[in-house]
């Protein structure tokens, strides 16, 4: 194994350290239980964001929070759940008078210790499961869809209303309401090298890849051998389609999203094959986002992310947001 590493039991509180350290304008990090939090908690009452999951997906979710997504993130050790001390911690940290609204990617593990988590807390709380993986209906951590990259953007708009002050039943309704607008599905090409393990979750030869697979390297449709990158983005951007089934001249926002390794240069040429794909069928692709935001550690791989976007989401998808690893003005 390769890897930047010291002691591979200190490689979360090592990293998490370090990444406090190097975003302390915005955030603060608290160990032993670990969560990640906004360094300068809002001036006004909002409803308290908080996610997190498994590490290895880096940035999601530690790196989106900041004014307009997270108010909160905490993270389990690689490809794990967090505990439900955590989620306790970080809600008491940041609960600022309006209740807590959780974001949970559809895992067995998060959902149960996110539930107990919010048995354990005194404020009003409220509770969203993203499931935007169309590639398959049960997995191996899930019952159900998986939650994967779509992630990424519920947090973002649900936190752009927040901010407006919204109330939990607010941010709790569109939050739903967007994750039902997403749809994703991924590829991978290798495995990825969890730490503690030392070696490859799977294997793959070299000219086989995994089709629909999930962020932890779970299986996904079915192995087989390497397709050009049209033939690839065509059978995954149609699945998606068939899931979301747009309007003709639908409005949406497309997201290619990599694994951790797989070069900018691929995923660029990703969304130029998806873009042209979607302009064919009559689909407006109004908003676009690039690069490397659910993580699965190093596997060379990516997927592809739709929302269908209606005013309301492209209003709180554009407004500002500050973290560490997504910003911008208008």
């Amino acid at each position: 194994m390769k890897k930047f590493v010291n002691k591979v039991d200190n490689i979360l509180s090592e990293s998490l350290i370090g990444f406090g350290k190097a975003h302390s304008d915005i955030i603060k990090v608290n160990l032993s239980p670990d969560y990640i939090s906004r360094k300068n908690k809002p001036n006004k009452d909002k409803v308290a964001l908080i996610s997190g999951g498994g590490s290895g997906h880096e940035p999601l979710h530690g790196g989106f929070v900041g004014y307009g997504m997270l108010d909160a993130a905490c993270p389990g050790q690689v490809f794990s759940a967090p505990t439900p001390d955590q989620m306790e911690a970080a809600a008491n940290e940041v609960y600022n008078k309006k209740g807590i609204l959780f974001i949970v990617k559809n895992y067995s593990g998060d959902i149960m210790n996110f539930e107990m988590g919010a048995d354990m807390i005194d404020h009003d709380n409220q509770t969203i499961i993203v499931n935007d993986d169309v590639a398959v209906e049960d997995s191996t951590f899930t019952t159900g869809r998986r939650g994967v990259a779509g992630t990424m953007i519920v947090e973002k708009t649900i936190g752009s209303l927040a901010e407006t002050g919204a109330s939990l039943n607010e941010c709790k309704s569109f939050g739903d309401h967007v994750n039902k607008m997403t749809g994703s599905m991924g590829v991978a090409f290798t495995s990825c090298t969890v730490p503690a393990a030392g070696k490859p979750t799977f294997e793959l030869s070299v000219d086989e890849m995994e089709f629909g697979v999930g962020i932890h390297g779970e299986p996904g449709r079915r192995r087989e051998k390497i397709k050009s990158a049209d033939e690839i983005t065509k059978e995954i951007i149609e699945t998606i389609l068939e899931d979301l089934k747009p309007e003709n001249n639908q409005e949406v926002l497309l997201h290619v999203n990599g694994f951790g390794g797989t070069p900018l240069m691929e995923l660029y040429l990703l969304f130029e094959s998806a873009q042209k794909l979607l302009v064919n069928k009559n689909i407006k692709v109004s908003r676009s986002i690039v690069g490397n935001y659910t993580t699965s550690l190093d596997m060379a791989g990516g997927s592809f992310t739709i929302t269908k976007l209606d005013e309301n989401i492209i209003k709180h998808w554009d407004s500002p947001v500050h973290t560490s690893s997504l910003r911008w003005k208008i």
